[in-house]
């Protein structure tokens, strides 16, 4: 940031520049009389731009954090991926991370960073051939598998529309009737539903990529982002303690550890599949309710991830950044998994209504070392920086040309269209790997998992509801059904 765009010691101006000669009092028709509204543009000016200053907030992932820092190859990828900044170990790029809570809203009063909520993990590099966002939560799968259901799963986290709060019913009985959204609550009532801070958790691009390499070959990849900060979790008790006395602590903890130079960092691997694999691997790798497991492939490190300087302004910075999972790299693209598919579209539409058409013009979201060519002109925030350049293409005027060279490799297709479910894999299952993670836990966390959603389901006020989340847990694992069975039967009475 150059030092013009700071405010500088001098008379207060108007936002034309003129000075201000009385910045205490509005103007009056006389001691004590009327305010000239329409003559005292001052006052117009300054309430106007307040009424102004807040835009939409996010639908989700409202309530957040970001920092900057560096992303440094440690490995080499190059058989995997062409993407130059991935090219050579050693290589740094610098990069925005966001940090969110999803269902919260922005500054309501329940709003709180100590909140069982999955946490966004929005990261950008500003790489040499344009911007590449990599859109991920810290789990590695999601309550659903098509982006068609995600609003109706959105909406009932938020507000109900005749009560104003959240409601149990809504939320058990929408995951009671998606059974492939139990491995995802597991997740979420378990230990690490609640991490005790931005720095201590990990961060999963949860999709399923696509990397291609300089011979064309191509091969699916799932992001993993480790944090070396180890991690740390709150109990509910601690939560509920923590959010009423310190509701901004993810937000503050993050900031302070940068001032004080302990960057945060995580060390970044990656799962990688051959194109050719998937059709026959017994589990539907483009499933996001779905992990890989590692022992089928294991994750190969290839960089550190740190964050070391915080933004100067927070709205500038991170309230108007935008990330969207359609922004890639040579060398690097979109699977076939359907809710990554929603997203393509559905991120970079948000933002357009949400911040404007020429967001991707602000410095926290414009490249750094390329500069967007396009021929879109005019709308919010438009600067003027193509001047009176011709807007079409091709023409014959020296204006930008296409590359020729497809970013990643083409995906085969067959069959009709039509609303089709996905392809089922010999072991594709809702329920097999909720259970395999809860067999993993130990006696202590599977008694605050259990106690963690009993609390939940027993706010339920119809039993069939009830009984319908409480079958899915029990699919998964007959202890685990019976278990919560037994701990929300005890907490109804």
């Amino acid at each position: 940031m150059t030092q013009e765009t700071h405010m500088t010691q001098g008379p207060l101006t108007t936002e034309a520049g003129a000075p201000v000669a009385d910045n205490q009092n509005s103007e009056t028709a006389g001691v004590g009389g009327p305010v000239l509204l329409l003559q005292d543009q001052l006052l117009l000016e300054k309430l106007a731009h307040f009424n102004r200053e807040r835009i939409p907030e996010r639908v989700v992932q409202a309530r957040g954090a970001g920092a900057y820092g560096t992303f440094t190859v440690t490995a080499d990828v190059t058989p995997y991926t062409r993407a130059a900044f991935l090219s050579e170990v050693g290589k740094r790029t610098e990069t925005f991370l966001r940090f969110s809570t999803v269902a919260g809203n922005l500054g309501a009063v329940d709003a709180v960073d100590a909140v069982r909520d999955p946490r966004g993990f929005a990261l950008k590099f500003y790489t040499e051939e344009g911007n590449y966002d990599l859109v991920g939560n810290n789990t590695p799968v999601f309550f659903v598998k098509d982006a068609i259901k995600f609003p109706d799963f959105i909406h009932t986290q938020k507000r109900d529309p005749y009560t104003g709060s959240q409601e149990a019913d809504n939320v058990w009985d929408f995951w009671g009737l998606s059974p492939e959204s139990t491995h995802q609550v597991t997740w979420l009532f378990g230990d690490r539903g609640i991490p005790a801070s931005y720095r201590h958790t990990d961060g999963f691009g949860s999709h399923t990529y696509q990397w291609n390499n300089e011979a064309g070959e191509a091969f699916w990849v799932k992001y993993h982002f480790k944090t070396d900060q180890g991690i740390k979790n709150l109990t509910q008790a601690e939560a509920n303690r923590l959010a009423g006395e310190d509701p901004d602590s993810h937000q503050r903890d993050l900031r302070e550890a940068i001032e004080r130079g302990e960057y945060p960092t995580w060390t970044v691997g990656v799962q990688v599949m051959p194109v050719a694999d998937a059709a026959t691997y017994r589990f539907n790798p483009f499933d996001l309710t779905k992990v890989g497991p590692h022992a089928d492939h294991p994750v190969i490190e290839f960089g550190k991830l740190e964050l070391n300087r915080n933004p100067e302004n927070v709205f500038a910075e991170v309230e108007q950044s935008i990330f969207s999972p359609a922004h890639f790299v040579p060398g690097i693209g979109p699977s076939p998994d359907k809710m990554l598919q929603g997203r393509l579209f559905a991120y970079g539409d948000a933002h357009r209504y949400r911040v404007g058409v020429n967001a991707g013009h602000l410095p926290v979201n414009r490249p750094h070392a390329t500069v967007a060519r396009t021929h879109a002109r005019d709308g919010l925030l438009y600067d003027g920086r193509h001047g009176g350049a011709r807007n079409c293409e091709p023409n014959s005027f020296g204006g930008p040309f296409q590359s020729d060279r497809p970013l990643w490799s083409a995906t085969a297709v067959a069959g009709g269209t039509g609303n089709h479910p996905a392809p089922v894999h010999a072991e594709d299952d809702d329920f097999v790997q909720a259970g395999n993670l809860y067999r993993l836990m130990s006696e202590d966390e599977k008694e605050r998992l259990i106690g963690n959603l009993a609390g939940f389901i027993a706010k339920v006020s119809r039993d069939d509801v009830a009984e319908r989340a409480i079958d899915n847990f029990r699919r998964a694992d007959a202890d685990y059904g019976k278990r919560l069975e037994a701990a929300v039967q005890a907490l109804r009475g």
